[in-house]
């Protein structure tokens, strides 16, 4: 299960994160550099999913989450859209197998209700086929946004609990769609933005933030390296002194 709310208590710390949430921002823009359709970028940006789920393994995160498509990114070009969600599938098909092989559990956050039934099914059996894996869990929040999130989570606590006339964090915390992973403890945007973009806006909220000028597809093993040691240098204080924390470093 995972730990409680980062507001509730003080969670524990290590020189690794555990959970690294990331803005996969810079596809579009990294292929107009190069005089390529933007689309190009998307599917490098796939390689590059592919080569941090690696980096993730290698320096022993656990749970890596990835937005790939916001509830608004619908007011993007059609065509643009139209392409994202084949390549969404494409990438299902072709990559499924290999998480399952190397023991990666796969899950998708976010209103799924909007995508074709095609691509609903493809996501369904994906989570199926990975759901009892141990190494890694992947989350790839698609047609997700942060404030969904809290309103979804309200609309089943009222439904499933209506008795209900006081909420408090512990009884909506359960219905989030992440309900089963830990607080990220990293979080990186790419592409030279610097702004959370309603993305997991409840359980960012002690999460150390990083952002880098550097493009998504050109974001890999040595660019992870650089945002965890700039993690490892952050004091973690949760509320508390930098006195405090010191203490708490030396008590047995």
């Amino acid at each position: 299960m995972p730990e409680l709310s980062s507001t509730q208590t003080i969670p524990k710390v290590g020189a690794v994160p555990k959970h690294v949430a990331i803005i996969m921002d810079g596809n579009g823009r990294w292929a107009t550099q190069r005089f390529m359709p933007r689309v190009a970028g998307h599917s490098k940006g796939v390689d590059a999913v592919r080569t941090m789920v690696e980096a993730c393994i290698e320096q022993g995160i656990d749970y890596l989450t990835l937005f790939a498509f916001s509830s608004e990114n619908w007011r993007r070009p059609e065509e643009e859209v139209s392409i994202l969600m084949r390549l969404f599938m494409t990438a299902l098909e072709r990559e499924v197998n290999r998480l399952h092989a190397n023991d990666i559990c796969l899950k998708v956050v976010g209103d799924l209700s909007r995508f074709s039934e095609a691509l609903q099914e493809k996501i369904r059996d994906a989570e199926s086929k990975t759901a009892n894996n141990k190494r890694l869990t992947v989350t790839i929040c698609a047609n997700y946004g942060g404030r969904w999130d809290i309103v979804q989570a309200m609309n089943k606590l009222l439904a499933a609990q209506p008795e209900i006339t006081q909420i408090e964090e512990h009884h909506l915390a359960p219905y989030l769609s992440m309900a089963y992973a830990p607080e990220p403890d990293l979080f990186i945007r790419t592409g030279g933005e610097k702004r959370v973009s309603n993305f997991l806006l409840w359980q960012l909220a002690y999460t150390e933030l990083y952002f880098t000028d550097t493009y998504w597809p050109d974001f890999g093993r040595t660019e992870l390296t650089a945002a965890i040691q700039s993690y490892q240098h952050r004091e973690r204080r949760f509320g508390r002194t930098s006195e405090q924390l010191l203490e708490s470093k030396k008590a047995p």
